[in-house]
């Protein structure tokens, strides 16, 4: 079979370009008018009301499990960063002592 088929997925069309790329000087740039200043200033407060209508705030029981998780961590990494404080002091007094 040297026929290509309409159908035949092993068949590829010539992609080759014709011409160059137009450069960003000759693209076509849409002129859109831009709102004045009052307006776009209501545009973006009437953006931020929607966006905060869409927030989910956590409950008060969320929240304090929260909070525990944030002091207990805290705690743990105070306790690690003073016990490598305290064994580096004790390392350095008998390097140094």
């Amino acid at each position: 079979m040297t026929e290509a088929h309409a159908g035949d997925a092993s068949v590829r069309k010539d992609r080759t370009k014709a011409a160059p790329t137009r450069t960003r000087a000759e693209a076509e740039h849409p002129v859109e008018e831009t709102p004045n200043f009052f307006r776009r200033i209501w545009l973006f407060i009437t953006q931020i009301v929607s966006e905060l209508k869409k927030v989910t705030y956590p409950t008060a029981k969320e929240t304090w499990t929260y909070f525990g998780v944030v002091i207990v961590f805290v705690a743990v990494i105070m306790a690690y960063t003073g016990l490598l404080d305290f064994a580096f002091g004790k390392l350095n007094a008998l390097v140094f002592g």
